[in-house]
């Protein structure tokens, strides 16, 4: 049977989500971008080299590497070739690292990019023009267009932040072309990260999911080493949900059963009620299942947790944001009994990317709520933004630490910022003083995608545009004031 292909361009050019995805049929997504195709908004993708960072103050965040107050890090191909005080690369280029402390880069595992280019619109402080009514307005009218530029806007801001994977948590994929759109932007960005193909906004609770294109986006992400995939789930339970959607469990086992054939990880928020105990019954815990806003848990169903090894991801601004009503973080709580726990943004509409200020307020809350009854350590918070993140999305084989032969995913952050200097303990400068400004150099996959603070492909005034311009239209045709 002929294999239909979709046209980049028009994709991107600006048809309308009802012409490209009944027009243009989809592509194979390996043929998108390749090293030598510019990315619509920069230039091509930097090539894989060889270098060496010498003399950085160096956080392995693998305890039997341990750290370097001043080390290297050797890089090849995409690889760590080697770490040590002093490491021989012949013929490699040296990156000065003098001042600066070397880490694998952040690791995001929920962030709603497709929400990014609504900031001009979304607001914190009126209820009725805050991030559910305005996504819930907006979502609706978004082309594949809108959705390429957002999400390129929103990993456009994490690489600036030391980030160098994300969970991109999509729940407004509103056809195939729109799921290529968003992986497309993964691709041209050069971000490592996992694709949670969600439904689209507004969608029926009783409607399931597109499971057919799951299945297509699966064997055309197969032998992908940087995108992986995996499901956003819309909410457990009953009750009509108009904000996220709820679902019944019927529908859960109907969404996660096709999931979990493919191979893919589940993620879930679990704002409201703990649906814990409900999942355990119906034997839905699983590895391969990420919850997200620990706030409601009781030890029993953390327990349950533990024993069935699913994960939680942390978004501290968001959460703490919140009324005491809605619970509290429980980061203590689920380290203490032994849960795998993560950190990310959860949407940067009104939130910024910054990994520094979301272990600062855990920092804070943990020492207001439970002080040291529960040791958690400025070096247990930077693991937690690492590592961490990568055992969450199950990737630590790969990143998370600066271990030889895993690939090279890291960040060097300037201690000589006037916020920073002087210096001293690494872990307490990243978790107490440190924030997206002094990140200098950010490596993904053995690719500088920034130096000196900035992009090395990206065009940063065309991606900032292009977002703006997407606001700008999908405000006039919803009608938002």
């Amino acid at each position: 049977m002929r294999k239909h292909r979709i046209n980049r361009r028009n994709v991107l050019g600006g048809a309308s989500a009802l012409g490209v995805a009944g027009l243009f049929p989809r592509p194979a997504l390996a043929e998108r971008t390749t090293d030598g195709q510019a990315p619509a908004g920069g230039a091509p993708l930097p090539a894989r080299g060889e270098f060496v960072v010498r003399g950085a103050n160096v956080l392995t965040m693998d305890p039997a590497l341990g750290e370097f107050a001043s080390g290297d890090v050797h890089v090849r191909d995409g690889a760590i070739v080697a770490v040590g005080a002093s490491v021989a690369a012949p013929g490699a280029e040296a990156i000065d690292g003098r001042g600066t402390i070397c880490m694998p880069g952040f690791i995001d595992t929920h962030w709603h990019l497709w929400t990014s280019c609504l900031r001009p619109i979304v607001r914190a402080d009126n209820p009725d023009r805050g991030y559910f009514p305005v996504t819930n307005k907006l979502g609706p009218h978004y082309t594949p267009q809108d959705s390429y530029r957002s999400v390129r806007l929103g990993l456009a801001e994490a690489l600036s932040a030391g980030v160098t994977t994300v969970h991109n948590w999509a729940h407004n994929v509103r056809s195939p072309a729109h799921a290529d759109a968003e992986i497309a932007a993964m691709r041209d960005t050069g971000m490592r990260g996992r694709f949670g193909y969600g439904t689209p906004q507004g969608l029926a609770n009783d409607q399931p999911m597109d499971l057919a294109d799951l299945a297509r986006v699966k064997r055309d992400l197969a032998g992908d080493a940087m995108i992986s995939l995996g499901i956003a789930s819309r909410n457990v339970g009953r009750d009509p949900n108009p904000l996220r959607g709820n679902i019944t469990m019927e529908m859960v086992k109907k969404e996660w059963g096709a999931a979990r054939e493919l191979g893919a990880g589940i993620t879930l928020h679990t704002s409201g009620p703990s649906p814990v105990s409900l999942l355990n019954e119906t034997g839905l815990l699983g590895p391969d299942l990420q919850l997200v806003h620990p706030l409601l848990t009781i030890a029993e169903e953390r327990a349950m947790l533990k024993e069935r090894n699913t994960s939680y991801s942390i978004a501290p601004v968001g959460e703490a944001r919140r009324p005491a009503s809605a619970g509290v973080i429980q980061l203590g709580e689920l380290i203490e009994a032994g849960v795998r726990c993560s950190m990310s943004t959860d949407h940067s509409t009104t939130i910024n990317c910054d990994c520094f200020v979301g272990m600062r307020i855990l920092n804070a809350l943990h020492q207001h709520r439970i002080g040291n009854r529960i040791k958690v350590n400025t070096r247990r918070l930077v693991e937690l933004a690492t590592i961490d993140g990568a055992r969450d999305l199950g990737i630590a084989d790969r990143t998370g630490s600066l271990t030889p032969g895993k690939r090279a995913d890291l960040i060097l952050v300037r201690t000589t910022d006037i916020n920073m200097s002087p210096a001293g303990d690494p872990f307490e400068s990243l978790v107490g003083l440190a924030q997206p400004s002094n990140v200098d150099t950010v490596v993904v996959d053995g690719r500088i995608l920034r130096r000196g603070g900035r992009f090395a492909a990206l065009d940063h005034a065309k991606v900032v545009a292009d977002a703006m311009q997407s606001a700008t239209e999908l405000r006039a045709k919803a009608g938002w004031p």
